[in-house]
């Protein structure tokens, strides 16, 4: 049985070294929550961390109300987790994968009226659960991804597996890990090829770039592509590219004449495109697309719009190709959609924002227990590299990418790898 004892978070200022362009705004600071959550399991004690950002601008688009009042409100249900964090989790609860959905389910019911989108309080309940699994691993000595080996039951999640339950499922699906996965380099609208991308490219060895497109002109998105993948060409990479307008399309058909523009403009551009995400609205039952089209010439992945569990068959029905998963909405909710996600023969990629430090590990770890079509996408190396300071030089392999790829050779630590450096 696993008792919560303590749970407490404190909350950094983090500036980006250059702004992120996405196509609700420019993203140029982010609040860090860190957490630390200490657990019993038996006679044993364990303490874990969890970190995120509260990315109110991803998740929790619109212009009301203003910035600052969604990040106070955002830390401010940090906080009430932390306080009420073992009454969230329920009385009982035997699996840590078990707190962990209790927790994002009961996360957005903690906010005062108007409540904050289920996405926005997923990401403040987040650091918790991957804190909740970290201790866990820590009590026990053993990795958060080695606790699936015993079928127990989960309650909030055992009837999307009718065949053998959720614990079953996400052993299928969990692979041996691999030491190291794909880096990626964020493209925004704005950023200088020559002077900008192609230094970066030169440090990392990277080749496989995501390109922010705003949705607003399919000629103007086609052509950046475009760009991005001669440029690439030119500094004598094959380059891999993904794009992303954060929801800006504003329907199916409108996604296709983009891929129509991209392959008239460059026939080889659009071969190297492997993947969308999320390009329509986040809101998949108001807003339905029929993705089948799309799909037939290019992976589709729904990313924001999966808020809730009960959303997955309605993603099969509409034809999407599989998810980009986050951490950001919680380590448990993502094991889950994962092993719904390969049951249903759909592909995913792990899309990881710009996580830092203790969540930079985590979805490293997490990357590298899971078939993702690309690796891993780990922003912070490009975007607030100040924030991953402590870990190096002891992490570098992981933070500072080199010949293209993130590595992290101690993927035996506990918990979710907490424990791989000492934090001041």
């Amino acid at each position: 049985m696993i008792t919560i004892q303590t749970a407490s978070v404190r909350f950094l200022e983090q500036p980006f070294l250059v702004p992120m362009q996405i196509s609700s705004g420019l993203i140029t600071q982010a609040t860090e929550a860190r957490v630390t959550v200490s657990v019993r399991v038996g006679n044993r004690e364990g303490i874990g961390h969890g970190s995120i950002y509260l990315s109110d601008l991803w998740a929790w688009p619109g212009a009301n109300p203003d910035r600052t009042v969604k990040d106070a409100r955002m830390r401010a249900l940090c906080r009430q987790i932390a306080d009420s964090l073992s009454d969230l989790c329920g009385p009982g609860a035997a699996h840590p994968l078990e707190l962990g959905l209790l927790l994002h389910h009961e996360a957005s019911s903690l906010t005062s009226s108007p409540r904050l989108p289920l996405l926005a309080a997923a990401v403040c309940a987040s650091p918790f659960d991957a804190a909740i699994h970290d201790a866990v691993g820590h009590a026990l000595g053993r990795s958060a991804f080695q606790l699936y080996e015993t079928d127990v039951p989960i309650p909030s999640a055992d009837h999307f597996f009718p065949q053998g339950g959720a614990i079953s499922a996400i052993r299928k699906c969990l692979r041996q890990p691999v030491p190291s996965l794909k880096a990626w380099w964020a493209v925004s609208m704005n950023d200088d090829l020559e002077n900008t991308v192609r230094p970066a490219v030169q440090r990392t060895g990277i080749s496989c770039f995501k390109i922010k497109i705003l949705a607003r002109d399919n000629v103007v998105d086609a052509t950046r592509t475009a760009d991005v993948f001669r440029a690439a060409v030119r500094w004598g990479i094959s380059p891999t590219l993904s794009v992303d307008s954060n929801e800006g399309n504003p329907d199916a058909a409108s996604v296709l004449e983009y891929l129509d523009s991209l392959e008239r403009l460059d026939p080889d551009a659009y071969a190297a495109l492997a993947y969308l995400e999320q390009p329509t609205s986040r809101d998949i039952t108001a807003s339905p697309q029929d993705w089948s089209k799309v799909a037939a010439r290019k992976p589709v992945l729904l990313d924001e719009g999966l808020t809730s569990l009960d959303l997955l068959p309605v993603a099969r029905e509409q034809h999407w190709s599989g998810l980009a998963l986050k951490t950001c909405k919680g380590h448990s909710f993502a094991l889950v959609a994962a092993a719904w996600a390969l049951g249903n023969n759909l592909q995913l990629s792990l899309q990881d924002l710009t996580n830092p430090g203790y969540s930079a590990i985590h979805a490293f770890l997490f990357g590298s227990h899971l078939p993702t079509l690309n690796g891993v996408e780990l922003n912070s190396p490009q975007y607030t590299p100040s924030a991953n300071q402590p870990w190096l030089p002891a992490l570098s392999g992981l933070f500072e990418p080199r010949f293209g790829q993130h590595n992290l050779r101690q993927l035996t630590a506990p918990g979710l790898g907490s424990s791989l450096v000492a934090i001041a």
